[in-house]
């Protein structure tokens, strides 16, 4: 479930839609969170769909660390990647904003955390541009997409959380966890799923 404070906006024919802040977003806040209504699909499910459906299906989805796609039900299959985004996914399984995001700024996240089996070219204007996501970008960044994650978590009890009912009881043991010892953060790397194509990564 995307945050309540969002719309979908058409950008331009090549990159399609994107997801627009209607309030000012403080950093701290979730950003997304995986609900119940939210479409897993297994490995063996996956396979049974026709190419045209696996191509659609691997558009709008992510790779959890079970190895299953998971597909929004509402627009927040719309969040584009940027390589200086506003949000990041955190190892307790929800989006989190790393800085305020005011009014009218696209809600972007980073790509690199969602198990893609495929690279993905990027056409980004930003100076720090990799020019492509992949499944091993989670190894290679992971150490600095925790210090961009971990303070924005620290600011989670200081801001608005509308989406914070929606967080399972282990989560909310794992972040009260955090706020008593910052040596309890869980990594990002905890997103990363082991197994892609058969091969253990």
């Amino acid at each position: 479930m995307i945050h309540p404070n969002t719309k979908i906006q058409h950008i331009n024919d090549q990159i399609g839609y994107g997801v627009f802040a209607t309030e000012f977003i403080p950093k701290g806040t979730i950003t997304y969170v995986k609900d119940s209504l939210e479409l897993e699909i297994s490995q063996a499910d996956f396979s049974k769909h026709s190419p045209e459906m696996q191509e659609q299906i691997e558009k709008y989805s992510y790779i959890d660390e079970k190895g299953n796609r998971i597909v929004s039900w509402d627009f927040a299959k719309y969040v584009n990647h940027c390589c200086d985004c506003n949000t990041m996914s955190t190892g307790y399984g929800f989006e989190i904003a790393i800085r305020d995001i005011q009014i009218g700024e696209q809600i972007t996240d980073e790509y690199g955390m969602f198990n893609m089996t495929d690279q993905m070219f990027l056409e980004c204007s930003r100076p720090n541009c990799r020019g492509m996501v992949g499944h091993t970008d989670l190894d290679k960044y992971y150490e600095e997409w925790d210090r961009k994650v971990q303070p924005a978590l620290m600011a989670y009890a200081h801001v608005d959380q509308p989406l914070s009912c929606f967080l399972d009881n282990q989560t909310l043991e794992e972040l009260q966890g955090l706020f008593l010892d910052q040596k309890n953060y869980k990594s990002v790397l905890h997103l990363k799923f082991r197994q892609l194509n058969g091969v253990t990564i």
